[in-house]
């Protein structure tokens, strides 16, 4: 089968689309033909080297999300059988082969149905983005119905699936994104005010717009940037979850203190199982239930991995990047 693999860490030219041989699924296994797979910044760093949360033996294919149909199971499967429509989420897997490839197998607990209503390269969208924002807002802010949250750069992966998944819950939902396009899709995925986070000073309308009730939960995606100046906006005994940074900054940590606000880390990697799991099974009722529409951005070749590589890494996020390996 074709697949991207790599014998070396290092720049994107590592990644090179070769013939390899078809994994076979062993005991609670699952094998998916791949119709698309997502694309995510973490898998630049793994294949960088050196990554504090995943480093895999070479030759490596890349890769944790995608979706397709079940190809084959191994002995012990129940819950899935050839021919269902699944999306794969394989990050906390025990086996993973990779999702950039046109096979993969991997635990059946990281491969759940995808209804009719969701396409594939919706469901490649999945994984990492979706499971990073239900942990960003339900098991470390422990968002309630009636909050109000504020999402940082929320035309991206995360930042659209964690607007519609706090609106489908009943927050109140207030989005930033640096584009029209992006603070479009924002609208789009159900946030009940955009700000355009490309306009100076674009936060200080936020007391009249929320009548002056504050934020209670900010999940933020560039804390070196934006950190402190939340604060100004928090409530009291308000969360700030940090899913992004890109740098340091002098803090004051007195700002907790005033307000007795918790700023809380996030990784998916770090997920015990059994709420990674819990997180799978929330978002497959979802999205049967009309709460998730994931929404896609650029689409490009599997053979192309490369420049997928360095184009999520320096473009904008508009929607969630996923290679194509077969046409559906």
């Amino acid at each position: 089968m074709k697949a991207i693999q790599m014998s070396s860490f290092g720049g994107a030219e590592v990644l090179k689309y070769v013939d390899v041989e078809e994994p076979v699924p062993n005991e609670n296994e699952v094998r998916v033909k791949l119709y698309y797979a997502g694309v995510n910044p973490a898998e630049t760093y793994i294949r960088q080297g050196g990554y504090a949360f995943f480093e895999p033996e070479l030759p490596y294919i890349p890769g944790f999300d995608g979706a397709g149909i079940v190809d084959a199971i191994g002995p012990g499967v129940t819950r899935l059988k050839p021919g269902d429509r699944v999306f794969v989420a394989s990050t906390l897997a025990r086996r993973k082969t990779g999702t950039y490839a046109e096979k993969v197998v991997c635990d059946v607990d990281a491969v759940y149905l995808l209804p009719e209503s969701i396409s594939f390269e919706q469901g490649a969208a999945l994984g990492i983005p979706a499971t990073a924002a239900y942990r960003a807002l339900f098991h470390r802010a422990r968002i309630k119905p009636g909050e109000t949250v504020l999402i940082h750069g929320a035309s991206g992966g995360v930042g659209l699936l964690a607007v519609q998944l706090a609106k489908y819950i009943g927050a109140n939902v207030i989005g930033t994104a640096g584009t029209e396009e992006g603070i479009e899709l924002v609208k789009q995925s159900g946030a009940d005010i955009v700000l355009n986070h490309s306009v100076a000073n674009y936060l200080d309308t936020l007391p009249s717009l929320t009548h002056f009730k504050g934020i209670d939960v900010i999940l933020e995606m560039l804390a070196n940037v934006n950190l402190e100046q939340d604060f100004t906006y928090l409530n009291k005994f308000g969360r700030i979850v940090v899913v992004g940074n890109r740098g340091s900054l002098d803090f004051n940590p007195r700002l907790t203190m005033a307000k007795e606000a918790d700023i809380l880390g996030m990784a998916v990697w770090n997920a015990p199982v059994h709420e990674y799991n819990e997180s799978l099974v929330a978002i497959e009722a979802a999205l049967k239930n009309g709460g998730l529409k994931p929404i896609v951005g650029k689409i490009i070749p599997l053979k192309e991995a490369s420049r997928a590589h360095i184009e999520i890494i320096e473009s904008k996020a508009k929607g969630k990047m996923v290679l194509e390996i077969t046409k559906s």
